[in-house]
Order: C-alpha cells, then sequence, then structure tokens
C-alpha cells in the first residue's frame, strides 16, 4: 500500500539551487508528506553560495569552505532529494527535464545525459552576467557570477600577488561595472590589498590597484543618487580610480579598450555589468524576455500552467508596473515565499488553483564596501518612505540579510550557531585566504 501512494506522489523538481530554489526545496522538503508529494532540487554545482556574498570569495576576504552550503548535506537535513545535473532541455509533452551529460575534467563523460520526471517544475537558474557582445570579454575577463567563477578568480589573483612579491609587478585590476557587485567587490580587493600588506605579502599597498569602470552617467544606478555619490567618494578615498560615462569596446590580453581608443592596463580584468538568464531558456517554448527571463503571471507561471520561474532568471511586472522587477536577492527571496506558500495548495488540490497574486514590497537596497562602509535606501512602505542609512546601521542590515538567509536554511538555532562560528573564526583565523 505505501508503495502504491509513493508511486502516485506529485513530483516537484526544482531547477537551481540559488536564493530561491534552495529555499524552496528546503522548505518543502521539511513541509511535504512523502506519500503525496516529493521533492528533487537539480543544480550543475555542487554546493550554494549566498550570491551577495560572492565578491568575498572572489577577494579571499571570506573563506569559501565556511560559506558553503553542500547540496547533499542540505538535502538530508531538510528532506528532499538531491541530483547533480545542468538542464539543456525540456520536454514538455512527456514532463521530463534533460540533463546534459557529467564529464570530468579531462572529458571523460562520468554520467550520460539523462532525463527526469516532473509534475511541478520551478526554474531558478538564475542569472550571469552579460557581455553584449563586447568583443574579447569571453577570453580575457573574469566573472564571479558563481561559486567555481569567483574561486577561479581568487585563486588567480593570489598567484598575481606572489609574482607581485617576488618580482615588484604592481597588480591593476579592472572592474567593468559599477552595480553593487562591481562597486563591492572594489572595496574587498582594497581591504586584501591592506591585509595582504599587514601580512608582508605586498610590501606596499602602492604595487595593488583597482579601477571601476561604468558605462552610465554614476555608479550604482539603482540607488538613489545620494549613495551613489557618497559611495563614489568613499571608493576614491580608498584609492580606487572610478570612471563613468565611458564604454568598454573590447577586452584585450593586457587590459581594456575604451571608447576613445583609451587603453586601460590591467592584469585582471572582471566583467561585472549587466545581467543575462541562461541562453538554454530560450530554447524551451516558452515566453521569454531579450535576456532569456522566462515571463511569468501574477502566480509566477511560465505560459505552461506546471512550469513556475522564480528569481533572476524570471521576468515579472507588478500590476500598474512598466518594468519588471529586478534581478535582485530579495526578489528571490519574496517569491521563493510566495511559492512555498502557494504549491502546497496547488497539490493539494484536484482542480486548477489560483493563487492570491504574488506582491512585492521593496524594502530597500544596500551596498556594503567591505570593513570601511555601507550605505543602504529604505523602502517605501508603512513608516517608512524612503531615505537613507549608513556607516554601523547599514552595515548591520546588510549583515542581517545574510544571517536571515542561513536561518530559512538551517532554522533559527543552527543558522545561529553558524553566525557565531563566523564571529569566532573572524578573531581566531587570518582575515584573508593565504592557503
Amino acid at each position: 500500500m505505501g508503495e502504491a501512494q509513493q508511486d502516485k506522489a506529485a513530483r516537484v523538481v526544482i531547477v537551481g539551487g540559488g536564493v530561491a530554489g534552495l529555499e524552496i526545496a528546503s522548505a518543502l522538503g521539511k513541509l511535504r508528506d512523502p506519500h503525496t508529494a516529493s521533492v528533487t532540487l537539480v543544480d550543475a554545482d555542487s554546493a550554494h553560495v549566498w550570491k551577495p556574498m560572492l565578491h568575498t570569495i572572489a577577494a579571499g576576504t571570506r573563506d569559501l569552505a565556511q560559506q558553503q552550503t553542500t547540496y547533499l548535506a542540505q538535502a538530508t537535513d531538510a528532506r528532499f532529494a538531491y541530483q547533480p545535473g545542468a538542464m539543456e532541455g525540456l520536454d514538455r509533452a512527456r514532463k521530463e527535464i534533460i540533463l546534459s551529460a557529467i564529464c570530468a575534467p579531462d572529458g571523460r563523460e562520468m554520467v550520460p545525459a539523462r532525463r527526469i520526471g516532473y509534475d511541478k517544475l520551478v526554474i531558478a537558474v538564475g542569472s550571469g552576467a552579460n557581455d553584449f557582445g563586447t568583443p574579447g570579454v569571453l577570453e580575457h575577463c573574469y566573472m564571479i557570477d558563481s561559486r567555481r567563477k569567483a574561486d577561479d578568480f581568487n585563486r588567480e589573483i593570489r598567484l598575481r600577488m606572489v609574482r607581485g612579491m617576488t618580482e615588484g609587478e604592481t597588480l591593476q585590476v579592472a572592474i567593468v561595472g559599477a552595480g553593487a557587485t562591481g562597486v563591492e567587490l572594489a572595496a574587498e580587493l582594497v581591504q586584501l590589498s591592506e591585509s595582504a600588506e599587514a601580512y608582508g605579502a605586498l610590501g606596499r599597498a602602492a604595487k595593488f590597484r583597482i579601477v571601476l569602470i561604468e558605462a552610465g552617467p554614476r555608479i550604482l544606478p539603482s540607488f538613489p543618487e545620494e549613495i551613489s555619490r557618497a559611495t563614489q567618494q568613499r571608493l576614491e578615498h580608498l584609492g580606487v580610480r572610478v570612471l563613468v560615462g565611458r564604454r568598454v569596446q573590447a577586452a584585450l590580453a593586457n587590459g581594456l579598450l575604451l571608447d576613445g581608443d583609451e587603453v586601460i592596463p590591467a592584469g585582471l580584468s572582471v566583467w561585472a555589468a549587466g545581467v543575462k538568464a541562461p541562453s538554454f531558456l530560450a530554447q524551451l517554448g516558452l515566453p521569454v524576455t531579450r535576456g532569456n527571463q522566462l515571463i511569468v503571471n501574477d502566480d509566477l507561471q511560465t505560459a505552461d500552467p506546471d512550469i513556475y520561474a522564480v528569481g533572476d532568471c524570471a521576468s515579472y511586472t507588478l500590476p500598474g508596473q512598466s518594468t519588471p522587477l529586478p534581478p535582485t536577492a530579495q526578489v528571490a527571496h519574496q517569491q521563493a515565499r510566495y511559492l512555498i506558500e502557494l504549491l502546497p495548495k496547488v497539490l493539494a488540490s484536484r482542480q486548477p488553483y489560483a493563487g492570491k497574486g504574488f506582491a512585492y514590497r521593496d524594502f530597500g537596497a544596500l551596498v556594503s564596501l567591505a570593513n570601511y562602509d555601507a550605505y543602504g535606501s529604505l523602502g517605501k512602505f508603512g513608516l517608512f518612505n524612503g531615505g537613507m542609512i549608513k556607516g554601523r546601521l547599514a552595515m548591520l542590515s546588510h549583515i542581517w540579510l545574510y544571517r536571515s538567509h542561513q536561518a530559512r536554511l538551517y532554522g533559527f538555532w543552527r543558522g545561529g550557531l553558524l553566525w557565531l562560528v563566523d564571529l569566532m573564526n573572524s578573531r581566531l583565523r587570518p582575515t584573508i585566504r593565504l592557503d
């Protein structure tokens, strides 16, 4: 009898273990009745890192091993299944997702391409930087939009720092894109430079330079102008060279070619501009935007009622608005909470079920300049009507966002213990990654 019931269990498959995907899998895994539903998370990587923290992993000011959540361990704790693999296609007629083969670094095929069936599918594959077709970007620039890419950049910058220490070379890092990621990475690299000098790695901070390049008229274009202005002044005070209104024409092996044929020399170039969802989404037969984002309705459903999309890979426009919601962790979390409430009701209903509709609340935005400063804008709701916060309060608010995410994954007490462990490590361990 138990096996017969299990055969009828609804199959909920979540593709993508980012902020939204992992929160949905963890919550549904803990809530589900194994006789009525199964929950499976699919991701090409083996572990999760909160995306707004990737710049700290790239700079080495945070230890990757301490900040990542291994999918297998989380699946055991939260009672969902984890399947490694990258989604490359969709068979809507058979209700199956198609996963590409898993290969070893030397090219050997370890796991052949396979299919996983679903009854309800949630696509939460996130997004990456958008090179806008700029020549040379893919060949010569690092991107830090995933755990692996951030770790690759950190490995390379540590090698370059060693070379600078032994040969006396100046390491210049050029960052393209002055949104939150680019700005925060610039500040973390300043902290890396100062910490490395304290450990005797560079000798003088002058051997480490950072250039931040933005095509628009100001940095942090999605923030209020007051925050953009204050942040730029703080970065320049820290020694970061900020260029606004300058467009990159091409990425070169030794730097960047800007408009006006000016070359910015760079030992390392980072592309942190633009946002684009994975290209395979445009091949699924579902409506997408020019940036490959799946267009969703008020219940976060795509044109197929059995397929939902959330986070950076989804495009949702609030009623009465003309532009979609921005691809931020705040939006991804709120969409995840909506589906966590909606999907159990959908599975329990024998007829098509419509929810009350996703409602977004803007809680403002925060940008953290490493240990130097932080700025934030307050959302417009309740007693708040915009405004700016800075300094210690903004830093604590930024920390609270991350700790809240950990609490949602692990629970209040375990999340609190992880916070305590991080505080202890910050006192006992090196402030930068040295291994």
